[in-house]
């Protein structure tokens, strides 16, 4: 879980701090929850809106009559909610309080969404499989020989 919080602290160095949008737990809060033993109905009891969002889910409005289609969903949320999902909900909301202020400042949005393309391509995904090659796998390239199967080749 470590890995992608600072892939996401890299991309925001790389475009820049006003050019990003930062919402959640950081690290060290997750970690401080978890040991406190996470408790997700805690969320879920005290923001009326996150509730009514998953009992909405619950009920059948979203799914042509088949209570259980969201089950297993929800059932995860309720118990034990592995990514912190309910934690982090008000700050996700919040967060697009604030994107959609920007994005009415049209200028700012344009600027920001240049600044963004242009700074990301150490991103790619070459890059990145590279680096989980080298890293994580520790797989090295192999040579392989093409054979030319074209028509004009034979």
């Amino acid at each position: 879980m470590i890995a992608p919080l600072l892939k996401r602290f890299e991309i925001r160095e790389a475009v820049g701090a006003e050019n990003f949008f930062l919402f959640g737990l950081t690290t060290e809060e997750v970690y401080a929850r978890k040991a406190a033993g996470y408790d997700p109905g805690q969320y879920y009891n005290s923001n009326a809106e996150l509730k009514e969002v998953l009992d909405g889910l619950a009920s059948r409005r979203f799914s042509r009559g088949d209570i259980g289609l969201f089950r297993p969903l929800l059932d995860s949320l309720h118990t034990s909610d592995p990514y912190m999902l309910l934690a982090d909900y008000q700050s996700y909301i919040e967060c697009q309080d604030r994107i959609s202020q920007v994005y009415l400042d049209q200028d700012r949005w344009t600027r920001m969404s240049i600044l963004n393309t242009a700074r990301m391509g150490k991103f790619s995904s070459d890059r990145a499989i590279r680096e989980y090659c080298d890293e994580i796998w520790r797989a090295r390239p192999v040579d392989v020989t093409l054979t030319d199967l074209s028509p004009e080749a034979q």
